[in-house]
């Protein structure tokens, strides 16, 4: 692997991306366990937008607001003090996000709580992320893929959904070239790479077990 394609493999695989990548392979995967119309492709792809907007627009434009604005140094947020205040401010875009879809969108009846609960559990994850951060350099990208593997593992032999077969083989190549890629780069060291990728497996893991 050599510096541009490593670097292509962190941008296409950042983990704001990943709440959009997790529920458009759920919505059109596995419809009826997310809680969305199987029959209706256009609320699919209206909620999918949704997402990325309040999980990868507002995010990300808030990030840039906070580096024009010098609270941080960088957009890479290299250091450890530069990762703080954004990925607290994620988690709470992500929250609101969340709350949006389990209580402001549940008087439509095609919309079910699972979006949600999928959506706080990401929220946590974020949240984690920015604990750990005051002390400690966890890898955000190892947590945002290991988040929507375990999402789509815990929903795929839950609910016996052989249909997930194909995008978890594909999650798992991903998976290798993601953690390849931030290696080196040397934006990580091992043991931070494997403890982002495990915690976002484990928290998503947990969330669809008990909740979804």
């Amino acid at each position: 692997m050599n510096t541009r394609l490593a670097q292509v493999f962190s941008v296409v695989l950042h983990p704001l991306l990943m709440p959009t990548l997790l529920l458009g392979v759920l919505f059109f995967f596995a419809p009826s366990v997310i809680g969305v119309d199987i029959l209706n492709p256009t609320l699919r792809i209206t909620l999918l937008g949704f997402v990325s907007i309040t999980t990868f627009v507002l995010p990300a434009l808030t990030i840039y607001y906070l580096y024009r604005a010098k609270y941080i140094k960088s957009l890479h947020m290299q250091d450890l003090a530069d990762r703080r205040l954004p990925y607290f401010v994620t988690a709470l875009l992500y929250a609101l996000s969340t709350y949006f879809f389990t209580v402001q969108l549940r008087a439509l009846s095609e919309i079910s709580p699972e979006i949600g609960i999928v959506l706080g559990s990401i929220t946590v994850s974020i949240l984690l992320v920015g604990i750990i951060s005051l002390s400690w350099k966890i890898s955000a990208h190892g947590v945002g893929i290991g988040g929507c593997f375990g999402a789509i593992l815990g929903i795929a032999v839950k609910f016996s959904q052989t249909q997930l077969l194909y995008p978890l083989v594909i999650l798992t190549v991903l998976v290798g070239f993601l953690i390849s890629a931030r290696l080196y780069l040397n934006a990580h060291t091992p043991l931070q790479v494997i403890a982002g990728l495990s915690l976002g497996i484990l928290v998503s893991l947990l969330t669809v077990w008990q909740f979804v």
